[in-house]
This record gives structure tokens, sequence and C-alpha cells, in this order.
């Protein structure tokens, strides 16, 4: 057996306790979790039935777990594992799963599916089958501190345009604030308009905040390739920022796996519990129009959707809040025929969107949102995440549909009653 190969199988060993054997015991083969996948109903190949993709995984289980597997493996009828198994399994893994969680909630028997697909990537990755731009982006961020290399000085000069243009003060490495905030790379060079939108929210509902110079970003290569040890350097980064600017609260971007990451997944990592809480923009954004902090005039006219990232509103519980802000923003909100905790996801999940050998796929399996968008002809799209945002882009452009997409705090920010600061709320 090759080193390469040992060491996946050893990973997906460490994966194997009683709820993956438990799940794996109660699969009925039914199939129900196909119809539920994108990549499935867009492409009709068996090979992306969501629990296809966990095959590494249920073939060591039956092998070295199961009683028939035991019984055959003594009497020699046991077929060995080749690194055919894990390397056959890294595109269907990587390239057609965007880890939306989809297929988790229609399965009869209550396999978390996305769960057990996210354990295969643990033995792929330790067996070195994980896609290249997913490991340049996890090196560059613990390296540079982002996917995206050095982008603290392309965050303090929009900064200084926000400054300039606003009158407001960015505040960096407040001690004691109740906020601190992190972005996403994306937010920074694609929608840099989002920093400015909180700066803007966050002067108007006298908000005391602060960005972290250390770890101000939020998006968790760790987490989408599979590997624990880079996720929890990640996460601990930020959590050593909290706490050493003793700030009572963290705030999520618009990124959905930045969500996962901090606010579900974190705690796991690093064995303890935070001393401060973790929020996601939405929920704070919320929080702060039901207290009457943030007030807001004007509607907006054009026919608008609503886009559910998958990690935030699915898998994070956070459906009513955006909803809420929308409708104190909009007149005409329409929702897709499958919305909530039941959207179909954008494509670009799960590190799809960063794999470049992926795009063709992802962009085939953006069928799925486009019929959403015919049934309903909607003029604008709204979403909470950056990555949701540029996927959605890129197959509204690759099908000529002419809708433009917006980002949630963005669109609050532009209906701020000008001029009027709660001091002292």
């Amino acid at each position: 057996m090759s080193e390469r190969l040992e060491k996946g199988l050893t990973a997906l060993r460490g994966q194997m306790d009683s709820k993956v054997e438990s799940f794996f015991s109660s699969c009925v083969n039914c199939g129900i979790c196909a119809e539920s996948c994108l990549f499935y109903t867009e492409t009709k190949d068996p090979r992306y039935t969501p629990i296809y993709k966990t095959e590494p995984l249920r073939k060591l289980w039956k092998q070295e777990y199961s009683f028939w597997g035991k019984f055959s493996s003594k009497l020699g009828f046991t077929k060995t594992f080749k690194e055919s198994d894990l390397a056959d399994w890294e595109e269907l893994v990587y390239d057609g799963c965007s880890m939306c969680g989809r297929c988790s909630m229609v399965c009869p028997m209550g396999i978390d599916i996305a769960d057990i697909i996210a354990r295969v990537k643990q033995g792929l990755s330790a067996a070195g089958y994980t896609p290249q731009d997913l490991v340049g982006a996890a090196n560059r961020t613990l390296e540079f501190g982002s996917p995206m290399g050095n982008i603290l000085p392309a965050l303090k000069a929009h900064i200084k345009h926000i400054e300039a243009d606003t009158g407001l003060t960015v505040p960096f490495d407040i001690e004691g604030a109740d906020y601190m905030v992190t972005i996403s790379a994306n937010e920074v060079v694609t929608f840099p308009e989002y920093i400015g939108a909180i700066t803007r929210i966050f002067a108007h509902a006298n908000v005391s905040w602060t960005i972290s110079s250390e770890a101000f970003e939020a998006t968790n290569s760790g987490l989408q390739m599979g590997n624990n040890t880079i996720a929890t350097e990640l996460v601990g980064r930020i959590v050593a920022a909290a706490e050493k600017l003793k700030v009572k609260n963290v705030v999520s971007p618009e990124c959905g796996h930045a969500y996962a990451a901090i606010r579900w997944n974190g705690p796991n990592y690093l064995g303890k519990k935070y001393t401060f809480g973790v929020v996601h923009i939405l929920e704070l954004l919320d929080e702060l129009y039901r207290s009457g902090r943030i007030k807001t005039s004007g509607m907006e006219t054009s026919r608008m959707t609503f886009h559910d990232p998958c990690q935030i509103v699915r898998r994070g519980g956070v459906a009513a809040q955006p909803r809420e802000l929308l409708a104190s923003v909009a007149s005409d909100v329409t929702e897709m025929s499958d919305h909530g905790r039941m959207n179909w996801c954008c494509g670009g999940g799960g590190g799809v969107s960063a794999n470049e050998r992926a795009e063709e796929l992802r962009i085939q399996v953006f069928n799925r949102k486009k019929s959403q968008l015919d049934e309903i002809k909607v003029e604008t799209m709204v979403t909470a995440c950056s990555n949701c945002r540029t996927v959605l882009e890129d197959g509204l452009d690759a099908n000529d549909m002419d809708m433009e997409v917006l980002g949630l705090t963005e669109l609050i920010a532009d209906h701020l009653v000008e001029n009027e600061a709660l001091v002292g709320s």
C-alpha cells in the first residue's frame, strides 16, 4: 500500500464514529437524495447522486466495520483499496458538490449526507487529492492572511476612500468594542461597497465596532478543502484577535462558509467555548432594525427576489431576517418556487467557485437557478453572500440574462434616513 493511500485511509478511519456507522447502516439506497442535488438534476449523471459521493467512506465502513465486511475479510473475500478509490472521487466531491446540505433535508432516514461528504474530503485531503486551486488558496491564507494574498493594503486603501467620501472613521484595533467585524476577501476585492455600507449603517445606528488588522479575513479555505488542521488555524486567528481586543461579539460577513466556520465549526475545531458571541451581519442588522436603531426611507420599485445562501439560511437558520430587512426597503418581492430552507444552491459553494477546473460544470448546473428565475421573471436578485453573488453574476452572464444582483447589506445602507444617527441608543 502506498504512503499516500495509507494517509487517506487513516484519515477516513478517524472519521468513523457511531454517527457515521448508524448512517450507513440506515441507508436504504432509495435515491431520493439524487433529485435534491442540482449536480444530478442538471446532468442526469448518476455519479453525482449525493450518497454515491460518500462511497470511499462507505466502502471502508463496509469492509472494516460492518459484520458482513469483517466476516468476508476473514474468508479472504475483501477487495483491497486502491488509490483510484480516492482519486476517482476527487472530481465528484470537489467539483460536483457545493456542500449545500439539501440532500440531508430530504433523506427519509435522516442521514446527514453533506456531513459524510465533508468527512470524505478529510480523507481525500490527507491523501493529497485536492484541487490545486483550493490548496493554493489555503497556502496563501496561511502565509498572507487571505486566500487572495496580502489584501490588507487593498483594504486600507479602500477604507481611505470610504472615509474621504463619507467623513466617517473606520475603526481598527479598538479594544472593548461591542462588535469585531470580519470580512471575506471577495468583499475587499470584488464587492468593496459592502465595507462602505456597514460603515454607514454602524455610524447611523451608533454601533461600537472595530476591525482587527491581525485577523479580518473570514474565509476559511481549510473548511472548503477538508483540512481540519488548516481550518482550526484560521478560526484560531480570529478567536485570538477577538480575545486580544476583548470584544463582545464577532460579526460574520455576507459569506456562507465563513459563517459556518466561525459560528458552528469553530468551537469544535478549538475544543473550547468562545468568550464572545458570534452573529451574522444579517442577524445584527435585523436586531438593529427591530430595536429602532436603523431608520430607512423610500422603497425599491424594481421587481425583486431573494436568493437564500445555503450555509446561512438552510444550515445556519438565518431565514426570516433577510426577508424582513428586504421588505423594509422593497415593495415588490416575489419568492422563488423553492425558497428558504429548501432553496436551490447557486452552484458555487463548498469551494466549487474557487476551483477553476469545475467552471464548466458550475455553469451547467446554474440551469436550476435559471429555471427558478424564469418562473417569476424578476428584474433584481438580492442575496447575502459575496460568493453566491459572484456565481450568480457568472451564471446570468453565461445565459445572457439581464438581471441585477445586489447585496442586501448595501441595499439597506442605500435607504438609511440621511444624517440621522441615534446617539445614546
